[in-house]
């Protein structure tokens, strides 16, 4: 008699590599009319070598072939791009969904309306503080008023499902529940994300991640709440509290995500814009394809792991060891603990650091103070098939709803 066969674990799968990225992130442009001090790009002035609308045209033709499920659009502010909207709907139309992260600043009445009407877009609005002097230290002077105004106008329009996404700091990790309450409040679901020390906020890293005991805190709500809250797999390493939290639990650079940056650039992962994970361009000769599949970079990321300082330890099936960028961008070794190992063990060695590696590239307004920015002027310049897969299936995770055949 045959021995029934085990079907693979998604995991198993994904840590092998994909032929085409389940979903990634693309940076059209760093321009933006803010400059958060923890921006992960160091964005605030446009790069004027950025993809042209036909060179990104190009791109999501790519993508539809790949049948890339959908895009996260970020920055930068996306739609201060004049050819954001032509770039959204060409995508749509190409199958491709878009997810886009947005300050709100130019979600008026009409923009919000124009969005209700593509049932293949979802609209993440930024708001790092559930009340204006929290989020403005962080985010610049009017920024909350801004970001409240979008979800309203979001939710007049029509549009359900708009995501409330906040970065996790120690100055809000207490707000949680109200940031809930605004998001309930708009018919928005709330979506929190980790702080990296990418890009600018490497710099404040050290003075706004959660501390250890608010870790615990931001742990314990998820735990209570995942059922209702979109995490996007940010906070694994907290998984070695104890129960692992929902989602994939798996550090997806290279194999299942990767970001393409404003000039084309493609990189490991969205936190990691670094000259270190930079894996290609899609300006080259083979394309954004044969970046994904054929970069010497990603073949490492996608080769089996050996032993690691973590492997050793109880909670590692849960955590993985955390996330690489965190680690890299605090001057830890990919292959030790994560900065914020809630078991303790990157003490001694964040303790021991002699370097840590600085961002690639500052885009950053010039003349931006140091501190509590505020913001900078800007000029600011259909429907897909029925049978298109709705972009609500990656609102968790880049893999829901997948199953292995």
């Amino acid at each position: 008699m045959t021995p029934p066969t085990t079907a693979p674990r998604l995991t198993d799968l994904f840590e092998q590599g994909l032929d085409s990225p389940i979903c990634l992130t693309w940076e059209l442009t760093y321009a933006c009319n803010l400059a958060c001090t923890h921006c992960l790009s160091s964005s605030g002035r446009r790069d004027p070598r950025e993809l042209s609308t036909d060179e990104a045209k190009a791109v999501i033709d790519e993508l539809e072939a790949m049948q890339v499920f959908y895009v996260n659009i970020g920055g930068g502010e996306p739609t201060v791009r004049p050819d954001f909207f032509e770039l959204l709907d060409y995508a749509t139309e190409h199958h491709v969904g878009v997810k886009f992260s947005t300050n709100g600043i130019r979600i008026t009445p009409a923009v919000a309306r124009r969005l209700a009407a593509n049932t293949y877009v979802d609209v993440q609005v930024s708001l790092d503080g559930a009340t204006a002097e929290v989020n403005d230290a962080v985010r610049g002077k009017g920024s909350f008023d801004t970001a409240v105004r979008a979800l309203r106008n979001l939710a007049d329009a029509g549009l359900r499902g708009a995501k409330l996404s906040v970065v996790c700091t120690r100055h809000n990790i207490a707000q949680l529940d109200r940031f809930k309450e605004i998001a309930d409040e708009y018919g928005a679901q709330l979506r929190l994300t980790r702080l990296r020390p990418s890009g600018r906020g490497a710099d404040v890293w050290d003075d706004l991640h959660p501390l250890p005991e608010q870790q615990r805190v931001l742990y314990d709500w998820l735990m209570a709440n995942g059922d209702r809250v979109l995490t996007g797999d940010s906070f694994f390493h907290l998984s070695a509290f104890g129960a692992a939290l929902p989602g994939l639990n798996l550090c997806g650079a290279g194999r299942v995500v990767c970001l393409i940056d404003p000039v084309g650039d493609v990189y490991a992962c969205p936190f990691a814009i670094h000259d270190a994970f930079r894996a290609g361009s899609v300006r080259a000769g083979g394309g954004f394809t044969g970046v994904w599949r054929h970069s010497e970079l990603f073949r490492e990321l996608r080769a089996p792991q050996g032993a690691s300082a973590c492997t050793s330890c109880s909670f590692y099936d849960s955590c993985k060891g955390g996330c690489m960028a965190a680690k890299f961008f605090t001057g830890l070794p990919l292959d030790g603990p994560d900065p914020e190992c809630v078991q303790g063990h990157a003490e001694p060695l964040l303790a021991a650091r002699t370097s840590v590696p600085k961002p690639s590239g500052d885009h950053s307004h010039r003349t931006a103070p140091a501190a509590r920015p505020g913001p900078v002027p800007l000029t600011l310049s259909r429907r897909p098939s029925p049978a298109a897969m709705p972009v609500s299936l990656c609102d968790e995770s880049p893999v829901a709803g997948l199953r292995p055949a």
